[in-house]
């Protein structure tokens, strides 16, 4: 039944104002088995593809345009305070590399878990088996392949250290 919920509530939040009607949000999301916070804001035109686990803490943004690929084996956790821009994707799901006449082989998932207090920039790629560290920036338009330390800024394609954060 909670797949249910989870399509109607992807086109809900695709047509209500993106930025308004929160409680309406946190109970769409509740009855979408996405374990959340009534603090959190959840703005719309964001997308919750597949039946996987989804965790989002308390007093965390997510701009419109967030999609997150869920996997059943592969949960993706968001900590407090965090604030995610508009269009970021979190991708649990990847492939082997295959043989020459199908490149995109064996597919499998990993877990993406972001820590608390940290900023993800706009247009930011989260690839399956990441760990951002408590307090990190990820620059707009980063896509991140590998862990970031706790308190770090990194950006670019693919994601590297910019520096350190006091």
């Amino acid at each position: 039944m909670y797949i249910f919920f989870r399509h109607i509530s992807n086109i809900l939040f695709f047509f209500i104002p993106p930025s308004r009607f929160f409680l309406f949000r946190y109970i769409l999301l509740k009855l979408s088995r996405i374990n959340t916070h009534k603090s959190v804001n959840f703005c719309g035109r964001s997308w919750i593809y597949g039946r996987g686990r989804l965790f989002i803490g308390e007093n965390t943004w997510l701009s419109p345009g967030s999609v997150f690929f869920t996997s059943e084996i592969a949960p993706i956790e968001i900590g407090m305070n965090c604030d995610i821009g508009p269009n970021v994707s979190f991708v649990t799901g990847t492939h082997l590399i295959g043989k020459f006449n199908r490149r995109a082989g064996l597919g499998f998932s990993s877990r993406i878990k972001i820590g608390d207090g940290c900023w993800i920039g706009a247009s930011v790629v989260i690839l399956g088996g990441v760990k951002i560290g408590n307090g990190s920036v990820v620059a707009a338009g980063a896509v991140v392949i590998n862990n970031i330390p706790k308190n770090t800024l990194v950006g670019g394609v693919p994601a590297k250290l910019i520096k350190k954060l006091k």
